[in-house]
This record gives structure tokens, C-alpha cells and sequence, in this order.
């Protein structure tokens, strides 16, 4: 191995740059050249790789997002797109490439590792729904932007008695929200996985009045199938027969957003080490992921396509907690 490209897909998420660092400087390290894809696979198909030495990667272990970017590329689910992108890695002598990135990423990553070309996907996604690793990079940042802004409403609901919708992101995984409820105390929790009927939300909140509570609070996944602002709505329509309103925070982006905690600069760190230790033994169409306390590789065909269940147990503890 002589030379290889690293590029980040999909939703940025903090800790991205600490994985780039690591791939860059671990292979550095073994008198290998390492090369940067721009923008993601959109960077890939044109043709937009730069050269990335030591220096090159310094001072960004601390910044959130990611340097090389990323941007959609309907072209790359083409076969010519592949095509494109594999002459394009092929014609500057490349002969690996490390994808950062969540489902769609490693979906890519998949079909170019199917097409012959070496690659080793790196678990990257705040929604930590990919299959292959029960922590991804840059979820605990986020769920910590979460929690923190959850606690600061808690502070004004109690202070007037109110009831507040918070949505985070999460797509169609309720991981997120459903962490976010449980470390924060919420007095309930809407996530995709479970079906939720806002007549018996209403219950949950009016019990938590009458248990004696100042405030009550729900977090809200966006993937829900009654999302905070759909809760809110059927919440104002009903509100003389309900009793009461829900204030809607939505929270968007800004959990993406921010430098990374100690945790996932830690993660992404070593499993941008690992991608390239991997590349180094001969192993690769896997993914480098965090399983047990440990760092795994999963074959990249047993993760494509897949979303990681989430466990029932955790939703009826957070039921519990909240009475």
C-alpha cells in the first residue's frame, strides 16, 4: 500500500475532523500518502482530491464538522457515477479509501467495495442507527447539546408550570430523543419505534401535574409519526377539552453543530486508526466500528441497508423513571 483517500458523506457530525486527523496521521506514519476527498462522494465523482500531509490536519482534533466537507450526489447512486468515482481514485494511483460517514455513506462505500475497490467505512452519525457499532461518532456530543438545552427548558417550564414539546433529531431512529428523555427527566418520550396516541400523552402529562410536578416535558424524535409540531397542533385544537398547550422547541441542527467532547474525539481517534490499521493487514469492504467496549469490523454487506434496532427495554425504563 502506497497511497490512499479518506472523504467524510452524509450528515456532519462532531468528531469527523478527530477521524480524518487519525486516518491522516496513522498513515502518515506507515510511508503511506494520504489524499482528501472534497465534498463527499459529489467530491469523488469530480474529481476533487487534494493531497494531506501531518501538518495539513493540524489543529482541527477540536473543530466541529468536518474540513473536507459534504454535499448530496444523486450521480453516485448511478453506476456511471461509481464508475466515475473509481476512475477518479484509480487515476491518481489511490489504492484504499476510508468513507466516514453514516447508512447512506457506507451504503456507497458497499457498492464501491463490490466493484473490487478496497474501502473501510468508518462509523460516523449522530443518530447512531448503523448497524456494526453501538456508538458512532459524534452521537454523545449531540445528545449532551440535547440534555443541556432540555435542562435549561426545564428551568422555565417549572418556573410558569408549563408543558413543552422538545424535537431532536435522529431521522428514523429514536435513539436520540429517546437517551435525551431518560437523562433528562422527561415526563415522557415520541419516538418511531413506538406508536404514539397524543390522547394518552395527555394523560401522562395531566398525571404528572396531579403527582405534584411544577412542569411537564417531552421529548420528541423528528422521525416520530406525530412529530412536535403535529403534537402541538392536535394539543391547541383540543386545548378546552385537554385542559392545556404545548410550547414547541425544536432543536434542528444545532445538535450537529459545536466542538466535540472528549468522548468522540477519543472514538473517532481510534477508530480512524483502526480504519487504517485494517487497510494494513489486507482487510477492507468492512466497517470500523465500536462494539462491547472495543473496536470491531463488520463486513460493510452485513451493514448497508440495515438500521440498528432500538431496545424496547430502554423506552419502558424511560416509562418508569418518569412517574
Amino acid at each position: 500500500m502506497k497511497r490512499i483517500a479518506v472523504l467524510t458523506s452524509g450528515g456532519d457530525a462532531p468528531g469527523m475532523n478527530a477521524a480524518i486527523r487519525a486516518v491522516v496521521r496513522t498513515g502518515v506514519a506507515r510511508g503511506w500518502e494520504v489524499r482528501g476527498v472534497r465534498r463527499g462522494y459529489a467530491g469523488l465523482v469530480g474529481g476533487e482530491i487534494v493531497p494531506l500531509g501531518a501538518r495539513d490536519v493540524g489543529g482541527i482534533l477540536q473543530l466541529g464538522g468536518t474540513i473536507l466537507g459534504s454535499a448530496r450526489c444523486p450521480e453516485f447512486r448511478t453506476e456511471e457515477g461509481r464508475r466515475r468515482a473509481l476512475r477518479a481514485l484509480v487515476g491518481q494511483g489511490i489504492e484504499a479509501l476510508v468513507v466516514i460517514g453514516g447508512n447512506g455513506s457506507q451504503a456507497g462505500a458497499y457498492e464501491l467495495s463490490r466493484m473490487g475497490f478496497p474501502v473501510v467505512g468508518v462509523a460516523s452519525t449522530i443518530d447512531n442507527d448503523l448497524a456494526g457499532s453501538e456508538v458512532t461518532i459524534g452521537v454523545d456530543t449531540a445528545l449532551n447539546v440535547a440534555l443541556e438545552s432540555i435542562d435549561r427548558l426545564k428551568t422555565t417550564a417549572s418556573s410558569h408550570g408549563r408543558a413543552f414539546l422538545v424535537e431532536v433529531m435522529g431521522r428514523h431512529c429514536g435513539y436520540l430523543a429517546l437517551m435525551a428523555g431518560i437523562a433528562g427527566g422527561a415526563e415522557a418520550v415520541a419516538i418511531p419505534e413506538v406508536e404514539t396516541d397524543p390522547e394518552a400523552l395527555a394523560r401522562e402529562l395531566r398525571g404528572a401535574y396531579e403527582r405534584g410536578k411544577s412542569h411537564a416535558l417531552v421529548v420528541v424524535a423528528e422521525g416520530a409519526q406525530l412529530n412536535a409540531t403535529r403534537l402541538a397542533e392536535y394539543f391547541h385544537e383540543n386545548e378546552k377539552r385537554l385542559g392545556f398547550e404545548l410550547r414547541v422547541t425544536i432543536l434542528g441542527h444545532v445538535q450537529r453543530g459545536g466542538a466535540p467532547g472528549a468522548y468522540d474525539r477519543l472514538l473517532a481517534t481510534r477508530l480512524g486508526a483502526a480504519a487504517v490499521a485494517a487497510l494494513a493487514r489486507g482487510e477492507n469492504g468492512v466497517l470500523v466500528g465500536w462494539v462491547r467496549g472495543g473496536v470491531t469490523t463488520t463486513p460493510l454487506a452485513e451493514v448497508a441497508g440495515r438500521q440498528k434496532a432500538l431496545d424496547p427495554e430502554l423506552f419502558e425504563l424511560a416509562q418508569v423513571l418518569a412517574r
